[in-house]
């Protein structure tokens, strides 16, 4: 496992940028880097399962770890969506352990700062360096336009 991190000003305040991040109109849009067609189920809450999916019957099975509006919010990814069925115990083990992403906000004058940090397996660290910053450009300029 490898400790990611990445980060981004963005020109808004905190609470706008987590209903972004939260929100159930914006999430494919700024996730749709990783996979068009993505969404979520979850209400985002402390204790919370959360589905990922990425518009084709698969994704993540994870838990909200952790959920302080405009703050933070921790994940913890479990296993895997294949074709509709939950299997949470896929990443259990050595190749992922607690896998976690976590998402700060921290308001620095007129900006908020938005850092993720998350524990990715090697397999995937490439394509996350690829994507994140694309998708943190998409939540900037979502809540940077209105």
């Amino acid at each position: 496992m490898k400790k990611l991190e990445f980060s981004i000003v963005i020109n808004a305040n905190p609470e706008k940028v987590w209903q972004i991040i939260i929100g159930k109109d914006s999430y494919g849009k700024w996730t749709a880097p990783f996979a068009a067609g993505s969404s979520v189920e979850t209400d985002w809450k402390k204790g919370s399962k959360a589905l990922f999916h990425d518009g084709t019957g698969n994704g993540m099975l994870s838990e909200i770890v952790e959920s302080i509006p405009g703050k933070f919010l921790s994940i913890h990814h479990l296993g895997e969506v294949k074709d509709g069925v939950e299997d949470p115990t896929t990443y259990k083990g050595e190749e992922w352990g607690d896998a976690l992403e976590n998402y700060t906000l921290k308001e620095v004058g007129d900006t908020t700062v938005w850092l993720v940090n998350m524990d990715m397996n090697d397999q995937y660290v490439s394509y996350m360096e690829d994507t994140w910053p694309l998708a943190m450009a998409k939540v900037k300029e979502m809540a940077e336009e209105t």
